[in-house]
């Protein structure tokens, strides 16, 4: 194959949404698009805003082409240019970077929307997502706490969940964002089990036949016996047990402070942590540039970058797509490549 004559076919179609413009989104879509090894991985099509990817472009330095297309079919293997399907949705003379804003948001959920219907239509493979920000997209009007519940809603997926990883080091969570004082009151046999279940069924989507499932308890020392709290004996422990009947391989609760060791260690397959912080801390510990996410139970594949929109840095070039990078890679791995 020569850059003349580009394959369609050798390679899976991603559709790359850019994100909250004020945000890093764009930042680190341009960094990832100028490494080599994610055109080795697949044929990357950005859902953005072409002007806000020129300043990003400009910003960078990359020495890339930024070149609109008007439909799928027209994206090629061509070093040095950045396909985007252009929905001209921001205003880069009104935009505050950095800044929270219902514009932001409301460019960010289009770009989503888009590839959604995408990867529906069988347009493109998968799709891969740059960072949101809840309060943006509030603002606009979609209410939503994240990515996961807009995809759910959009893909009419009954239950997902969203995996974070680094390797073969994976986390998904029963509670995600929820304020701290209510996550006990969400930690139920019905939510356990069905997110072991999600849990382990996305793993064998993805090629792990009978994957190993610890399960993390909530309380210190996994209750001490109903000392320290009953939630282990009471609903985390049938879950698992419920979940073993079914033919899982589910094992715990396990203490929190070792299990993330012993998962690290090729113990299990994935973890299953009660809320957020307790299963973010470890993968971002383990590797915070390199960890990205994959939300299990879509009808469709979809990765993500593992960070926020970052508006702290956003603008100054100094954000690392390595995330990104990680992300589009596992989606072209995942997405697989036709066979010859």
């Amino acid at each position: 194959m020569t850059i003349d004559q580009p394959s369609k076919h050798a390679l899976p179609v991603i559709a790359i949404s850019m994100g909250d413009p004020a945000g890093i989104g764009p930042e680190v879509t341009v960094g990832a698009l100028a490494a080599e090894e994610v055109h080795q991985a697949c044929l990357p099509l950005v859902i953005g805003d072409a002007a806000i990817l020129g300043k990003a472009n400009g910003l960078l330095g990359s020495g890339l082409c930024i070149q609109r297309i008007s439909e799928v079919s027209k994206v090629s293997v061509r070093p040095g240019i950045v396909h985007v399907l252009d929905l001209a949705n921001v205003d880069w003379h009104t935009l505050e970077r950095g800044k929270v804003s219902a514009q932001a948001g409301r460019a960010a959920v289009e770009y989503i929307e888009t590839a959604v219907r995408l990867a529906q239509s069988g347009q493109v493979d998968a799709i891969v997502t740059a960072p949101i920000n809840k309060q943006a997209i509030n603002l606009a009007g979609y209410h939503y706490v994240g990515h996961t519940e807009l995809l759910a809603d959009l893909t009419n997926a009954s239950s997902c969940t969203t995996m974070l990883a680094t390797g073969a080091f994976r986390v998904t969570h029963v509670t995600r964002h929820v304020p701290f004082r209510q996550v006990a009151d969400y930690i139920t046999k019905e939510h356990i089990l069905q997110t072991i279940i999600t849990t382990a069924r996305g793993l064998q989507r993805l090629g792990i036949e009978h994957p190993r499932v610890g399960v993390a308890a909530l309380n210190p020392h996994s209750g001490d016996g109903g000392l320290l709290g009953r939630e282990e004996l009471e609903q985390i422990g049938p879950a698992v047990q419920e979940a073993h009947a079914l033919g899982i391989d589910a094992r715990g609760p396990h203490p929190a402070d070792t299990i993330f060791v012993r998962a690290a260690r090729g113990e299990f397959d994935v973890v299953v942590a009660m809320y957020h912080d307790q299963g973010h801390i470890p993968i971002k510990v383990s590797d915070f540039e390199g960890s990205f996410t994959i939300t299990l139970g879509l009808p469709i594949l979809r990765t993500s970058v593992d960070h926020g929109t970052a508006f702290d840095i956003a603008w100054q070039g100094v954000a690392s797509p390595q995330s990104m990078i990680a992300a589009i890679r596992m989606a072209g791995q995942l997405a697989g490549r036709p066979s010859e």
